[in-house]
């Protein structure tokens, strides 16, 4: 990661998330009273006093468990901490020294890296007394505040900016970066194909459904091109949703959605396409997002000859009116044409910015309006005159007729068919909007 870079530790339900909340200045990581509710690592920016730096929350840290979470929770810190040139450490003053903080305590030690102690929790002055007991932890720099109300995190963030030096460069965002999102509903395999990209344990994968519950913003290169990948928590039907946790997480997803320009729809190879699938896939058409549909595990299925071709042929029927999808048979556990899926989406975010000089657009088109007339109204022809394309984020053309309020759906697709047909913009959503001449 370029820049100057933190990590915030420490056992569960200290107040990890809502410090990494705080010094963001926004509701990035779910906060929740139930212990180990962040699994994942999450990175943001900070910026205090002109400086900017890193900022990775990590999942409550237990020692010595065999619960597959705080197995995986813990080897996620251990990351953190290596990746971190300054670590915070947080512990919660209403609970006082616990064996979990004095093992974190420990591993810290030996870490090599400079540790600021933080007691969360300290609002008042009986607390600020009680919280004395933690110098006993050995560490320097210690610092008592309220991460709920902000209290004191201002002494923590001078003291964070003093161990920025400017050899190491600024944290930025790249927000002109191409955002591909990871969408699906449950245990599909986002968080594997997520890993598999990268080479590493970025995200924590189970065969429990909800594993994922944060957004999870990945920056990557490949193909020469810098890109974010977003994994997401899995959607599912708001009847299966039980929990307040799973509930913020699938409004996440669902903004995830929004902040992307692609989203690459995960289907289960042995499951097919679900009422679910179709409703995310017809969400992300309807906010103009360009759609790549990866059917994963596909090294499970029984193959015959045209197996692939007759399963394309289904969910292209499915996923009408539009159709016009790449669909990409993958195996993340094998990393079978993972690649492939990534290069498709890149093609997509080209796709989904093409611009059509009104010259070309309307030689082709009104030659295809010339060769299939629009119907004939209350005895009135409708005639397209002209044809343009509109500046906006997602393909949308405007055809100038005098009736535009009586063209309807069939002549509609007509258009949009030869649109696709003579420009390529596979994967994206068209528009097609009717003014009058």
């Amino acid at each position: 990661m370029a820049g100057f870079t933190v990590a915030i530790v420490g056992r569960p339900n200290v107040g990890k998330s809502t410090l990494f909340n705080r010094l963001l200045e926004q509701r990035k990581a779910i906060v929740d009273d139930q212990s180990g509710v962040t699994r994942d690592r999450q990175y943001g920016i900070a910026d205090w006093n002109g400086k900017t730096f890193n900022v990775i929350d990590t999942g409550g840290f237990v020692s010595n468990s065999d619960d597959v979470f705080e197995r995986e929770i813990r080897k996620q810190a251990k990351v953190a901490i290596e990746e971190a040139n300054l670590i915070i450490f947080m512990c919660d003053v209403t609970t006082g020294i616990t064996d979990l903080d004095s093992d974190v305590a420990d591993i810290l030690r030996r870490a090599s890296k400079p540790v600021l102690l933080v007691v969360n929790k300290v609002d008042n002055s009986q607390r600020q007394l009680e919280a004395t007991e933690f110098y006993s932890l050995g560490f320097e720099h210690i610092f008592f505040l309220s991460s709920m109300s902000g209290s004191g995190t201002g002494e923590l963030l001078d003291e964070v900016v003093n161990y920025i030096t400017p050899e190491m460069g600024e944290a930025t965002v790249n927000s002109d970066l191409p955002k591909i999102a990871i969408i699906g509903q449950p245990n599909v395999g986002k968080s594997s194909l997520l890993n598999a990209l990268i080479g590493v344990e970025r995200n924590i994968v189970s065969d429990i459904a909800g594993t994922t519950r944060d957004t999870i913003h990945t920056h990557y290169n490949m193909f020469q091109k810098d890109f974010m990948l977003i994994d997401t928590a899995g959607i599912r039907r708001k009847a299966k949703v039980q929990e307040d946790l799973e509930f913020y997480s699938v409004i996440r997803a669902i903004k995830a959605v929004d902040e992307s320009d692609v989203v690459m729809l995960l289907l289960d190879a042995e499951k097919g396409i679900t009422a679910q699938d179709l409703s995310i896939f017809s969400l992300a058409a309807r906010k103009g997002k360009g759609v790549v549909i990866l059917v994963n595990k596909w090294d499970l299925m029984e193959k015959g000859t045209n197996t692939a071709r007759d399963y394309e042929k289904e969910l292209k029927q499915r996923l009408a009116p539009f159709s016009d999808v790449p669909i990409i048979f993958t195996s993340v556990t094998e990393k079978q044409r993972i690649f492939k899926a990534i290069e498709t989406a890149l093609e997509v975010y080209d796709n989904r910015l093409r611009r059509i000089q009104t010259s070309v657009l309307n030689e082709i088109m009104l030659k295809a309006i010339e060769s299939y007339h629009p119907p004939v109204v209350r005895g009135v022809p409708i005639r397209i005159k002209y044809v343009t394309q509109i500046p906006t984020h997602t393909p949308a053309f405007a055809f100038f007729c005098n009736l535009p309020d009586d063209v309807k759906t069939p002549y509609r697709n007509y258009l949009e068919n030869q649109i696709r047909s003579n420009f390529n913009f596979k994967g994206v959503p068209v528009k097609i909007f009717f003014r009058k001449k």
